[in-house]
């Protein structure tokens, strides 16, 4: 896999649309490029996280080989966000980087939904689920994301992600259509 070349795509102000907004339509439009032309090869970064406050920023680096940007390029999975967007040229990874895996991750489930299941299972009732899982018990993840439309369903998702501590040394592997990994690892600069 071939991680020395970058594309940053910076959003620009807008007054009508709040930022968190446009990062959210960015991203969707990548993952359908992704599914429609990646093979696994780009991975992604947002340089400009804080994971403080929770947000990604303003900026979403593109990770690859020269060839697979390009292809991804090619296919105009940005079209309808050029007014919204600066976007780079491809450029090489400097020397001299870091690493780190960007992942997404999953909160385990609701309190409601991890109930139901309780319910069907034990065959109890929603008092007893109640007491059984309080509220407390609901996994609140502090992590920035962005909130897409499944495709499936229909409704709107929060993706939740997590930029890895920094590591010495590249790690290999796959990215998803989101351009996520749990394990390969994006250069960091």
């Amino acid at each position: 896999m071939n991680m020395d070349h970058y594309i940053d795509i910076h959003l620009l102000p807008d007054p009508e649309f709040p930022q968190p907004m446009l990062m959210s339509a960015l991203f969707s439009k990548l993952h359908r490029g992704l599914v429609e032309c990646g093979r696994g090869g780009i991975g992604v970064s947002f340089p400009e996280f804080n994971p403080a406050a929770r947000v990604l920023g303003r900026t979403l680096r593109l990770h690859g080989g020269p060839d697979e940007l390009e292809l991804l390029m090619a296919a105009q999975w940005i079209q309808g966000m050029r007014d919204h967007t600066r976007v780079r040229s491809t450029t090489k990874v400097p020397n001299d980087v870091r690493y780190r895996t960007v992942r997404r991750v999953q909160a385990k489930s609701g309190a409601e939904r991890l109930r139901r299941r309780l319910m069907n299972r034990k065959g109890i009732d929603h008092a007893a689920a109640m007491s059984a899982i309080p509220d407390s018990a609901e996994e609140r993840l502090m992590l920035p994301y962005v909130t897409l439309t499944s495709a499936s369903t229909r409704q709107n998702f929060r993706l939740f992600i997590e930029h890895a501590p920094l590591q010495g040394a590249a790690r290999e592997g796959t990215f998803t259509h989101y351009g996520l990994s749990p394990t390969a690892t994006i250069p960091w600069f």
